[in-house]
């Protein structure tokens, strides 16, 4: 049995081990693949596991012997999902570890808007507080989270948990309404989330409905005072138009630890905008996430060669 992982590194960059594939046969592990790599690294293999290395249909043609991929992150979407399905090949996803890690990190990116906490850091490091004229100073608008109005789009595991670590701060939740679906917070349409939000947050998948979802038309709807958060997909949001709107003023500020290119390509339309905080996709990161999805991942294998495969999303 050959096992190869194509892309390891962001899930264990040396703080955890593979020993537990090893198990199940020869593992290969590379830290990076690049495109043009992938499809000779597979050629062999029984089964891939697989980050964000795009298994292309001609990949997946080459490789003879694969039966089973096992993506290490919830979104498979670098999985030409038609290619593997008219092969023959299943593919597990990892679905749940990342529900209070990308929560709490949510929450982090709301509370740096509203405070700004890092600007103030460095302002004071920089000898700002020494030279000020009074005893206090603000380099933004200190925003109160008590009464205003989160809005979720995308009303899953994370976005529950992000509900409720909202309300623990006194913010009244609200999720778009979905017919023949009740949810534990007021439901509303999508132009009135985006209306009524205060802070939106994204966290949906990506699909054919909710690619560009934010847009200049969305967008102009927000509160001149809102926030707006991503820490799920990138192509949720048309770029340029949150460039836009960012320059023009039309939102306060958004936070967002996703862009549709990864890493951020020089040039980047969204770099140096203002009222501006970027991350590089690390709201899922921490070790005990990682943990999760190592031991998921080898669980994905051990019911996939017991002939009961979990988590199988193709």
């Amino acid at each position: 049995m050959k096992i190869v992982v194509l892309d390891g590194y962001t899930l264990n960059p040396g703080d955890l081990t593979w020993e537990g594939l090893e198990a199940f046969g020869d593992v290969t592990v590379y830290d990076r693949s690049l495109p043009e790599e992938i499809a000779d690294r597979i050629r062999d293999a029984d089964i891939v596991v697989a980050n964000k290395a795009n298994l292309t249909r001609q990949a997946l043609a080459e490789a003879k012997q694969l039966k089973y991929i096992t993506v290490m992150a919830t979104g498979y979407d670098c999985v030409d999902a038609a290619a593997a399905r008219d092969l023959g090949i299943v593919v597990s996803n990892v679905p749940t570890y990342g529900t209070d890690t990308v929560a709490q990190f949510t929450l982090a990116l709301i509370l740096e808007l509203a405070h700004q906490i890092g600007r103030h850091s460095q302002s004071v490091q920089a000898g700002e507080w020494t030279s000020a004229s009074d005893w206090c100073y603000t380099l933004s608008p200190q925003v109160e989270l008590m009464g205003k109005t989160l809005g979720v789009i995308g009303y899953g595991r994370i976005g529950q948990r992000v509900g409720e670590l909202a309300r623990a701060f006194g913010m009244q939740v609200i999720t778009v309404e979905r017919p023949g679906r009740a949810f534990d917070v007021p439901s509303v349409s999508l132009e009135e989330i985006f209306r009524q939000s205060d802070i939106l947050t994204l966290h949906c998948p990506l699909t054919q409905f909710t690619r560009g979802i934010v847009n200049a038309r969305s967008l102009a709807l927000m509160k001149p005072g809102a926030f707006l958060i991503n820490a799920s997909r990138g192509p949720l949001i048309v770029e340029e138009d949150l460039r836009r709107a960012l320059d023009e003023g039309v939102i306060a500020g958004a936070a967002l630890d996703v862009l549709s290119m990864e890493p951020m390509p020089e040039g980047h339309i969204l770099r140096e905008a203002p009222n501006l905080i970027i991350t590089p996709h690390i709201a899922w990161s921490t070790k005990e996430a990682r943990i999760r999805i190592l031991d998921s991942t080898m669980r994905n294998i051990r019911s996939y060669l017991a002939g009961e495969p979990r988590h199988r999303v193709i």
